[in-house]
């Protein structure tokens, strides 16, 4: 068998820290940051989990120059960074909350009456659509709770439920960058959806939305997801359109991605090299059922480790992309599930179809190092994984059953910790093969 040097989860580990440090906004940020006015305000705004840690670079970027700088960014509860000049508000995600209510309504305020020589600076990055809650007309809080829950159970693709998102907000969808007309903006991103689609993180408050009220309606009907009689009639009668490509308010704009998947898994692919380990890069963009893409994989992986098709070991199958778990409806099954997230759920059922296969090792997490609700990044899976489980009294397939991925591998000590990385970009996986004895 191969030996690795460092140790199989040691160099999985390694691989997921140069992820996360390619898109570490001091890094990827600055060469693309504007230039400041010569003559009006400069104003930095955003939403997201690595929006403070945006700020703060951008803040000391332009305090070099001289240059003035004012503005309010809105972040996750635990990812704010200092800053002296650009104010940091943190709310609650995945969820929104009443802090969050008020810091999107004090953002439309600064950015409201600007001029044509103002220059806005929007750092937007995943968690935008959470964090930069502003119910559209006919929509509570409450409202909007209730559907962020309702889309995340749902088993809807992200790029879906930012399209319902957007058509109920009055912030998202370009709108926020309507408000800053006829001040210049300048949206820089740090992409944490599949395809990289820039209306599609945060759902798009500073761009153009090409999509329709009849496109949210049928996203809502596919999913069987109930909005209140008011706000259909508006999705109905196309009064919640969002700002359309070709909008005069949006002239002269310029949007950016500075970080983005594909570039993490060419970080984590250098990594595999430096230690002889070939890597073969999947995609950035996998999506679907998270335990059926864990299922999928794990044939994938079992033939290379057999086989030696379609990969010759050693090798490391990376991949990137947002999976998805659909959570049951049933009060009773509802109650009893665990503690979960997409990235121990597709690792988990990846352990499952797996079953202890010899020289297979993987590591699944999210890079912005909260997997579902949890403060844990993910986990690492070893080939007695599932054998160490059942030794501590813990059935796979009942955990899996349960959606408690987190239960599952914090009690055989496997979970990946990090804390709050400031960046996101999205779900890593990494699954490495040795050749077999």
């Amino acid at each position: 068998m191969h030996t690795l040097t460092p140790s199989p989860s040691s160099l999985l580990r390694a691989m997921f820290d140069a992820a996360v440090a390619a898109a570490q906004p001091a890094r990827c940020l600055p060469p693309h940051l504007p230039a400041a006015p010569t003559k009006g305000r400069l104003i930095v705004i955003g939403a997201g989990k690595a929006s403070a840690e945006m700020a703060q670079v951008a803040e000391a970027h332009y305090r070099r120059l001289g240059v003035a700088v004012e503005g309010l960014v809105i972040t996750r509860y635990g990812h704010g960074a200092p800053c002296e000049y650009v104010e940091i508000v943190e709310a609650s995600h995945p969820v929104p909350d009443n802090a969050g209510l008020v810091a999107a309504q004090r953002l439309r305020e600064r950015v409201t009456g600007l001029s044509a020589d103002d220059v806005v600076v929007a750092l937007i990055s995943g968690g935008g659509s959470a964090l930069l809650v502003a119910p559209g007309e006919g929509l509570t809080l409450d409202d909007k709770q209730a559907i962020h829950r309702a889309l995340l159970a749902s088993g809807a693709g992200i790029g879906e439920m930012n399209l319902v998102r957007r058509h109920l907000s009055a912030l998202k969808g370009g709108r926020l960058a309507a408000l800053c007309h006829p001040a210049t903006v300048h949206t820089l991103l740090i992409s944490d959806v599949p395809g990289d689609d820039p209306i599609d993180i945060a759902s798009g408050p500073t761009v153009a939305d090409p999509t329709t009220c009849a496109d949210a309606l049928a996203t809502l009907a596919r999913y069987r997801i109930a909005l209140p009689d008011a706000v259909m009639a508006r999705l109905r009668s196309g009064a919640a359109e969002s700002v359309k490509p070709g909008d005069a308010r949006l002239a002269g704009h310029t949007c950016t991605i500075v970080a983005a998947p594909r570039a993490s898994l060419d970080a984590a692919a250098e990594v595999a090299r430096a230690a002889g380990i070939t890597p073969w890069v999947l995609g950035d963009d996998l999506e679907g059922e998270a335990r059926a893409m864990g299922t999928t994989l794990a044939g994938l992986a079992r033939q290379t480790a057999r086989h030696g098709h379609p990969f010759a070991a050693p090798c490391v199958l990376l991949s990137g992309g947002e999976s998805t778990v659909t959570l049951p409806t049933d009060a009773a099954a509802a109650a009893e599930l665990g503690r979960g997230g997409r990235n121990v759920e597709f690792l988990l059922s990846l352990g499952v179809a797996l079953n202890g296969e010899p020289g297979v090792w993987a590591l699944a997490a999210d890079t912005d190092g909260i997997d579902g609700l949890e403060p844990i990044a993910g986990a690492v899976l070893h080939p007695d994984t599932l054998a160490r489980a059942w030794a501590a009294g813990l059935n796979p397939r009942t955990c899996l059953d349960r959606h408690d991925g987190h239960g599952f591998f914090q009690a055989i000590g496997d979970s990946v910790v990090t804390g709050p990385t400031l960046t996101n970009v999205n779900d890593f996986r990494a699954i490495l093969i040795t050749v077999r004895p």
